[in-house]
């Protein structure tokens, strides 16, 4: 008798439920829980519209919808062209390859892969939320582009380096180089202090890098979204003025 075909990392010794029906009943009533939530939500609340957009004034603040506010935190922050188009791209290249960098075959499906794992991602939601609340601070009030000159290469007549996309840019060290060695200096230290305390290997690595990222998410689309009133400067949530709140 033939007997029943196992993957190469399931032993086969323990119970196994098939994604029929146990899954699929699970997933129609969750569907159905949330289609009914949502009817309720809508006959039982009145939806905050505002006037009719006027497109000859622009909003004080104008903010994007709330699922672009981190980027829109990252236009304060740095050059436009990075935070809206290279850190993104780099973003989404980093996640399309986690599955091609982790090949670690041991506690596959498992949540933070081990204890350890855990630690590690507890521990770098704090460390990046705590500096990246100090940075925005920093920022508002001291103002990266105050304590640096303004390196505008055009004026130098260097032809070859002019070619370049972003060299003659006045913002070259306050919209570029500082931000790019703030990130990669970061991730270097939090590589670091892992390294030294837990000794991870390279599957919880990408869990720090991947916990970074949402951790880093949610804490810009925050900032934005509550703390960001007109000209974009920082006011407490209860001073926000009308149409603050992007949704």
């Amino acid at each position: 008798m033939k007997s029943e075909g196992v993957s190469p990392q399931d032993k086969g010794t323990e119970e196994r439920l098939f994604s029929w029906p146990h899954l699929l009943v699970w997933e129609a009533l969750l569907l159905l829980g949330t289609t009914l939530v949502l009817l309720l939500m809508g006959m039982f609340i009145t939806a905050p519209l505002r006037a009719i957009a006027d497109p000859d004034v622009t909003e004080n603040p104008a903010k994007a919808p709330w699922y672009f506010l981190n980027l829109q935190e990252l236009l304060l922050h740095m050059n436009a062209s990075m935070a809206g188009v290279i850190i993104p791209t780099l973003i989404l290249i980093f996640l399309m390859a986690i599955p091609y960098l982790d090949r670690h075959k041991a506690d596959v499906g498992l949540w933070f892969a081990s204890e350890k794992g855990k630690k590690i991602a507890l521990f770098t939601t704090a460390y990046t939320t705590v500096l990246l609340t100090g940075l925005i601070l920093f920022n508002q009030y001291i103002r990266v582009k105050s304590l640096v000159p303004k390196f505008d290469l055009i004026s130098w007549n260097m032809p070859i380096l002019n070619r370049l996309y972003f060299i003659g840019e006045p913002d070259l060290l306050s919209g570029w180089v500082i931000p790019i060695a703030v990130m990669i200096g970061l991730i270097v230290l939090l590589t670091l202090i892992l390294q030294r305390w837990l000794r991870p290997n390279g599957r919880e690595l990408l869990i720090a890098y991947f916990t970074g990222f949402i951790a880093t998410y949610v804490v810009l689309t925050i900032v934005d979204l509550f703390f960001r009133g007109y000209g974009m400067n920082l006011i407490a949530p209860w001073n926000l003025p009308p149409g603050g709140l992007s949704f």
